[in-house]
């Protein structure tokens, strides 16, 4: 068990992810002296104002918010000056710039949820598993001027299992990056982490998922809308239009041994009494297992299928071929 660096942290970050690693860090002593992150926003239909999860962290252990609006506002900065800090740890934050990530004697480490130089960007998690890759990790890395580019001084890796979803994934890595964020703060106080350049020639890129990206596309193998599918589990989830213009969202699939035969890519199947869902891709059908309506939770496909009174004599029948 690693103990508490002694260093004073500022720590910048926004959502689940980087709220469980701030917990973690104050539970095991770290000394964290402030904490920034976004302003509470609208949320919902009655838009109600919402304080993000690494804000609610901050509330329950007493450390001091910022909330900055433009992070070159020499008020802000300002603000960090006066907190003294030895380092900035970065989760799942908004791009700083240099004049306040140098701030501190150790400068400021990003925690990454890839095997960087593999996976800059917003969305590593997501787009690793549509890749089809069986490993990824946890990366710590100096911050520079360019996104997800600088010195790393921590990674580890884990594997990703065959039928894993984005969600699943997200929640091993939170657990591995709280690992990470002690280490490399105990590191960088000992002097024992040795910065180490990324090798260009091997990166890749986790652009921002847009709507328009979350369309399924059955024309593909079945392998690659397997992935689609769980890599956008469930959230943004993997969107499909039936015929009839209704849209659904596929949260989980599975390439079953027992798929009915000539299916047409696209098109969709039910079998065993309208217990089984299947959908046609280029090299053979796809078993389909949870479902989303819009504005409806989502449910197991047995139950989709139930209730779906506008569907009649589906079994083993296909039906409702996409747009």
């Amino acid at each position: 068990m690693t103990s508490p660096s002694g260093l004073r942290i500022v720590f910048f970050g926004t959502p689940e992810f980087a709220g469980y690693i701030l917990r973690h860090l104050v539970e095991r002593g770290e000394n964290i002296v402030g904490v920034v992150t976004t302003p509470d926003k609208p949320h919902g239909r009655g838009l109600k104002m919402k304080s993000s999860a690494v804000k609610d962290a901050a509330l329950e252990f007493q450390i001091p918010i910022l909330t900055p609006i433009k992070h070159r506002d020499p008020e802000f900065i300002g603000e960090l000056n006066k907190l003294s800090a030895d380092v900035f740890v970065v989760v799942a934050y908004k791009i700083l710039p240099k004049e306040v990530f140098t701030i501190p004697r150790f400068g400021s480490f990003n925690i990454h949820a890839s095997l960087l130089p593999k996976y800059r960007g917003a969305a590593p998690i997501n787009w690793a598993i549509i890749r089809g890759e069986i490993e990824t990790g946890i990366t710590t890395f100096l911050l520079d001027e360019k996104v997800d580019t600088g010195l790393t001084l921590l990674s580890k890796s884990i594997h990703i299992g065959l039928d894993e979803t984005a969600g699943e994934l997200h929640d091993r890595l939170m657990h591995l990056g709280a690992e990470c964020a002690l280490e490399t703060l105990f590191g960088l106080a000992s002097g024992s982490l040795h910065p180490i350049k990324q090798p260009s020639e091997f990166a890749t890129t986790a652009p921002k998922i847009f709507p328009k990206d979350c369309i399924i596309d059955f024309a593909k193998p079945r392998e690659e809308v397997h992935n689609f599918i769980r890599g956008m589990s469930p959230h943004p989830g993997a969107v499909t239009t039936l015929r009839n213009g209704l849209h659904l969202k596929i949260l989980c699939s599975k390439i079953s041994p027992d798929t009915p035969s000539g299916l047409a890519t696209g098109e969709y199947q039910a079998t065993d009494s309208n217990k089984r869902l299947f959908a046609g891709t280029s090299t053979g059908a796809l078993e389909i297992l949870e479902i989303q309506r819009e504005g409806k939770r989502a449910m197991p496909t047995e139950e989709f299928l139930r209730g779906a009174k506008w569907l009649s004599n589906l079994d083993n029948s296909s039906f409702l071929i996409l747009n």
